[in-house]
């Protein structure tokens, strides 16, 4: 009966912090749309429990295509969800020095992951610098654009390709439900890429179109 009681008063007071961090989440979020961090986190330590490290390195290699962040913002979020009751280092889990400890996403966090999966969220709008750069070169003239939109086309040719080639290495047989999904989030990364270079196409050739009727009204 002890042990019940002990659960319980835990559970309560673990409850009480998940509940304060999820007040502060969705305040965030309604700050700045973009607050997902903390759920692309939740989201990599049930795909893998890991350690700060491990997860930020994972955020190096595959989860910076749909959602960048800096070593420090993990490490400082990872803080933020495990003071909340979200997430936990491993009890019992002998830690070497130099090594760290492994985080496991607690029930609260895969309650608040579920939330945030479920709620209504408007798309959000294209912002890129090189849509403004060209309009601003429309407006002040005398700017050629045609070398920085080549480099441009050879950058998302060389991720498309990248991703081409993560695609025949771990999608050629998708088996699971869950590598489906993955697969399909690839698939928006290649569908972009796609977007990008033949809209980039189109740039340079209207840039082309352009300096042409510029040179022959001078």
């Amino acid at each position: 009966m002890q042990a019940f009681a002990n659960c319980c008063i835990t559970w309560r007071v673990e409850g009480k912090l998940a509940c304060s961090h999820l007040r502060m989440l969705r305040d965030d979020e309604r700050e700045r749309p973009d607050m997902s961090l903390p759920h692309a986190i939740l989201t990599a330590l049930i795909e893998k429990p890991s350690s700060g490290l491990g997860l930020a390195r994972r955020f190096d290699k595959s989860i910076r295509y749909f959602w960048s962040a800096t070593h420090q913002q993990i490490y400082r979020e990872l803080g933020k969800l495990e003071e909340a009751g979200l997430i936990r280092a491993r009890e019992g889990e002998v830690v070497a020095q130099g090594q760290r400890k492994t985080f496991d996403v607690l029930p609260a966090g895969h309650a608040e992951l579920r939330r945030w999966v479920a709620e209504e969220q408007d798309p959000r709008p294209l912002r890129d610098p090189m849509l403004l750069r060209i309009r601003a070169s429309a407006a002040v003239g005398g700017t050629d654009l045609v070398d920085e939109l080549t480099r441009h086309l050879e950058l998302h040719r060389r991720q498309l390709q990248h991703y081409r080639e993560i695609e025949a290495r771990d999608f050629s047989d998708v088996v699971s439900s869950e590598a489906a999904m993955q697969h399909l989030v690839l698939r928006a990364g290649v569908g972009l890429e796609l977007f990008w270079t033949a809209w980039l196409a189109d740039a340079i050739e209207t840039a082309h179109t352009v300096a042409a009727q510029e040179a022959e009204g001078r």
